[in-house]
């Protein structure tokens, strides 16, 4: 599947599909999996999570995968079922996860390019330095996981 990167016509704030008190509960358990993980690190990379959320809503079957980073707050948001419900509410689309043991040889090493591709197309700046490869340890993170949406690990529904 072909992801159009032509830059939507009003970049969105991510900040616009979660509360306030929705944010702080998730970056918090992101921090409580990384202890020592400053605040404004924790908080960035549950939103990224929450871009690659709406990336995948938006692009069902494209072969998306979060980071390793973006990965650790993807999983706090799992963990937050009522804020994902709210979520899937206002994307449309619910992603679901079904976990399975990571396997480096099955990473597609595009899923991260296409993935930032899809984070732009949906209307949402991704941020670099968090969709670094599954190597780079320059933010360290409990995740070790890297997944992709081949119908394996991410599942996307339709909201019922």
């Amino acid at each position: 599947m072909s992801i159009t990167t032509e830059p939507p016509p009003v970049t969105r704030d991510v900040r616009d599909l979660i509360s306030p008190e929705d944010l702080v509960a998730v970056t918090a358990t992101v921090q409580q999996n990384n202890p020592g993980m400053e605040l404004d690190v924790a908080e960035l990379i549950t939103l990224e999570a929450i871009k690659f959320e709406a990336a995948c809503a938006a692009h069902p079957g494209a072969g998306l995968a979060p980071s390793r980073v973006v990965d650790e707050g993807w999983h706090a948001l799992i963990l937050h079922t009522r804020v994902k419900a709210s979520l899937a509410a206002r994307l449309g689309m619910f992603v679901h996860h079904v976990p399975e043991a990571p396997n480096p040889g099955r990473r597609d090493p595009d899923a991260l390019t296409r993935s930032q591709e899809a984070i732009k197309a949906a209307g949402y700046t991704p941020e670099p330095a968090m969709w670094v490869a599954p190597t780079d340890t320059s933010i360290p993170v409990a995740a070790e996981c890297q997944r992709d949406d081949d119908g394996g690990t991410i599942v996307i529904t339709k909201k019922p």
